[in-house]
C-alpha cells in the first residue's frame, strides 16, 4: 500500500471533514476544470461534470486504495466522467433521432458499427415512444426533435416553466424506465 502526500487529506474527506473538503477543492478543482474544458469546449457543462467529478471523488474515496496517486484517481474519475458525457450525448443522439415519425437519416451519422444494432435499437426506441402517454411523447418531440427551450415548450403547452420542467422530467424518466426494460 503506497500512500502518497495527500494521504492526510484523503484521511480528512473520508471522515467528511469541511476543512478537508475544501482544502481537495482549492487543490483539484482549477486543474479538474482545466481538463473538462478542454475536452468539451462548453462551459456550463464543464461547470456541471466537474461537480459531478467532485461527488464522485468523494463517494469513491473510503475505497481508496492507495494504489495510485490521489491525483491519479481524481483525473481517471474526470476522464470516465467525459467517456459517459460523450456516449450520453451518443445515445441521445440515436434515441431522438429515430423517434417514429421522425424517422431521419440522423441514425446514419451516429458511430454504430453494426447495422443489426442500430436496427435494434431504432426498433427499441419506437416501441419504448409508442407505449408512452399522449403529453410525454410531444413534450419529448418538442424538447429533442424540435430542439425547443423549456420556456417555449411551457408557452406551448400552456403550462407554467415549472410544471413543464415536471412533465419533461417525467417524460424522460418513463422513456428510460420503458427503454431499459425493453432493451
Amino acid at each position: 500500500m503506497k500512500r502518497d502526500i495527500d494521504y492526510p487529506l484523503i484521511t480528512k474527506i473520508v471522515n467528511r471533514n469541511e476543512r478537508g473538503l475544501y482544502q481537495l477543492f482549492q487543490k483539484y478543482h482549477s486543474p479538474v476544470y482545466n481538463f473538462v474544458y478542454k475536452q468539451l469546449k462548453d462551459k456550463a457543462i464543464a461547470d456541471e461534470l466537474t461537480q459531478d467529478i467532485f461527488l464522485s471523488v468523494i463517494e469513491s474515496l473510503r475505497d481508496f486504495r492507495y494504489q495510485c496517486s490521489l491525483k491519479t484517481f481524481i483525473f481517471t474519475i474526470a476522464r470516465n466522467k467525459i467517456i459517459d458525457h460523450f456516449r450520453k450525448k451518443k445515445i441521445k443522439r440515436i434515441l431522438f433521432s429515430a423517434l417514429p415519425q421522425f424517422v431521419v437519416e440522423g441514425l446514419n451519422s451516429v458511430m454504430i458499427d453494426d447495422e443489426l444494432e442500430k436496427k435494434q435499437i431504432q426498433q427499441n426506441i419506437e416501441d419504448t415512444f409508442h407505449k408512452l402517454p399522449r403529453d410525454y411523447q410531444l413534450i419529448l418531440r418538442l424538447k429533442y426533435i424540435e430542439d425547443r427551450s423549456v420556456r417555449s415548450i411551457a408557452k406551448r403547452l400552456v403550462r407554467t416553466f415549472k410544471s413543464t420542467e415536471s412533465l419533461l422530467f417525467r417524460a424522460r424518466s418513463a422513456f428510460k424506465q420503458i427503454y431499459d426494460s425493453i432493451s
